[in-house]
């Protein structure tokens, strides 16, 4: 699967579980990190928890095991890192807090409206 094939893949499944305010952000021209961020948030702890092991087992089944995962026990933003995929689940306020969309301005953002059925 190609990178982007597979961003989509964690977009899906975060969708699936109701992952609110879902981008992908292509930032293959910014930096070396990957190629990917996925960024979303949930509305509590236990919904992160349920987006994270959402997007683990839909990349599982793609043929993909995470090279890292960290957050778990704050609650309040986890990173699972696929090598060419990063996904951040955040709390509303730890995603306000971060602001990776803004930090990562440069980056192209996907339109993922034909992927998702709600936003």
């Amino acid at each position: 699967m190609t990178p982007y094939e597979l961003a989509q893949v964690a977009v899906k499944a975060l969708d699936a579980r109701r992952a609110k305010e879902i981008r992908m952000l292509k930032i293959t021209d910014v930096t070396t990190l990957a190629d990917y961020f996925v960024i979303c948030s949930g509305t509590s702890n236990t919904q992160i928890k349920a987006l994270t092991e959402s997007v683990e087992e839909a990349m599982k089944k793609a043929g993909e095991m995470p090279d890292h995962i960290e957050g778990h026990r704050e609650g309040t933003w986890v990173l699972s890192d696929y090598g060419c995929v990063v996904v951040h689940i955040f709390s509303p306020e730890a995603r306000e807090f971060y602001d990776l969309e803004r930090l990562w301005s440069d980056a192209e953002e996907i339109d993922i409206s034909g992927i998702v059925t709600q936003d």
